[in-house]
């Protein structure tokens, strides 16, 4: 009698069970199993706990008909790491935002900061950056000045560098941050020491390479450099913005990775969408020389963006001293368009607002994926395009509870038009929310209702090793 009873219970539908949130009749894309139909969404605790071909009942629905639903999207790459950004990043679909490049240090209270306080999920790396910088006095903020640029660091300072790294990875840091672009004195067994470093942790190493651009010794050789390392201490490496850093040899460094995976090695790379990066022009990627390891442009391929001024020789030298972000129009639209359908390149934005003033990756990076270069050009498959944002940066991240759509991961959902998603940012006007993702759950948290943003939510999560 008990046994038939529990039968009973057994099979009754879904639409039975109370959901807190169900997703209803959207057409639910999910690259890690290939799931491309309409079904129902159930959301319980915070977690997914059930994908369903009927249909659900629960305390709130949300219909997603004539919609996509599918994994929230995972910014490997994100400086930006105030509330500011976090809401520029949510109306873009993103659920989860990582400072993997530059990283933090001391990483424990970068987490504590952010505790409690954060619409979407966070974290960061160990970073090599902001230990120097803090090791060796350097006055510089998000990237070194002074100190860290004009001299190479004594035995003692690396050590406590090394150190400091270290400390972060035990303080549950994603990997380590390196940025040798920006330390022109750093030396190739100082690299190598921070890979043996990763391997012994086992963790990656998320690296700005030390040179890029067609100018030898340029990005082929600093690629190099890289893969070599990887192969002599066994450290996972991520590659961040493979074409600003490889411009017309983006191909060639692709051609490169891929031969490395095949071949064993653990590397991954990324790419945003846009013909122009950015980044301090008082830092070290502009000493004497930049127009030629830029590709060969000039003074006026240079856009501050605390106005959006184009620069000539006179505003380049006063706002060089001073220090701020420039747009840097280089990268061929040719080779924007390879990497996105390239299917080795995730998606992440290198993206960071401050009061409004940036790079328009900040704000739609992910929007204009899905509306340039999934509907209008073509250039990839939207499962294509999803698979990059979600599951591929997931599983270099190595946590399947994210970046997917099944029975007990982590509720973070973004839902968007497909026929209508676009990016508005602009150089000019960087600050301007994509349109076309009207919903955006993170941890079973609506954060993003009807195209605005839900007040007074702080759901996101300290995402740690």
């Amino acid at each position: 009698m008990i046994r038939a009873a529990l039968l009973v219970l057994m099979a009754l539908p879904m639409y039975g069970q109370t959901y807190d949130l169900v997703i209803a009749n959207g057409r639910v894309l999910d690259p890690a199993s290939n799931l491309d139909a309409v079904r129902h969404i159930g959301i319980r605790g915070g977690k997914i706990a059930a994908v369903s071909t009927t249909p659900l009942g629960g305390r709130a629905t949300i219909d997603a008909t004539g919609l996509v639903v599918a994994p929230g999207f995972i910014d490997l790459h994100s400086h930006g790491q105030t509330p500011e950004n976090y809401r520029f990043k949510a109306r873009d679909g993103v659920t989860t935002a990582l400072e993997l490049e530059v990283g933090a240090n001391p990483v424990a209270a970068w987490y504590a900061e952010r505790e409690g306080r954060a619409l979407i999920n966070f974290g960061a790396t160990s970073g090599e950056l902001p230990a120097r910088i803090a090791v060796m006095h350097d006055t510089g903020k998000l990237l070194p000045r002074d100190k860290a640029v004009e001299r190479a660091a004594t035995a003692e300072e690396f050590t406590n560098v090394l150190t400091r790294v270290g400390r972060g990875i035990d303080e549950g840091a994603l990997g380590i941050g390196m940025g040798i672009a920006y330390l022109p004195h750093e030396t190739r067994a100082e690299v190598l020491e921070l890979f043996r470093l990763a391997a012994q942790r086992k963790v990656p190493v998320y690296i700005h390479m030390r040179n890029g651009g067609p100018l030898e010794p340029g990005v082929i050789d600093a690629l190099q450099e890289v893969i070599a390392d990887a192969a002599a201490s066994g450290a996972s490496v991520h590659v961040v913005h493979i074409t600003s850093m490889g411009l017309r040899e983006a191909p060639l460094c692709l051609a490169m990775i891929q031969g490395a995976r095949a071949r064993g090695l653990d590397i991954t790379t990324e790419a945003y969408p846009y013909t122009a990066g950015m980044t301090d022009l008082g830092s070290a990627i502009f000493d004497e020389g930049w127009q030629q390891r830029q590709g060969g442009i000039g003074f006026g391929d240079l856009q501050w963006a605390a106005t959006g001024e184009r620069l000539t020789a006179e505003s380049f030298a006063k706002y060089r001293q001073q220090g701020g972000f420039v747009a840097i129009h280089s990268i061929p639209e040719n080779i924007v368009q390879l990497a996105m359908a390239n299917p080795l390149v995730m998606i992440a934005s290198d993206g960071i607002l401050e009061e409004g003033k940036g790079h328009p990756r900040a704000a739609g990076t992910y929007a204009r994926v899905l509306g340039r270069y999934v509907r209008e050009l073509k250039s990839l498959t939207l499962m294509e395009a999803v698979r990059k944002m979600t599951q591929m940066p997931a599983d270099r991240l190595g946590m399947p509870a994210k970046g997917r759509i099944a029975n007990g991961v982590d509720a973070d959902l973004t839902i968007f038009d497909a026929a209508h998603v676009t990016d508005r940012a602009t150089f000019e006007s960087p600050a301007r929310y994509s349109e076309g993702i009207p919903y955006v759950i993170v941890g079973g948290t609506v954060v993003v209702n009807r195209g605005e943003l839900v007040p007074n939510v702080t759901p996101g999560h300290a995402v740690r090793r």
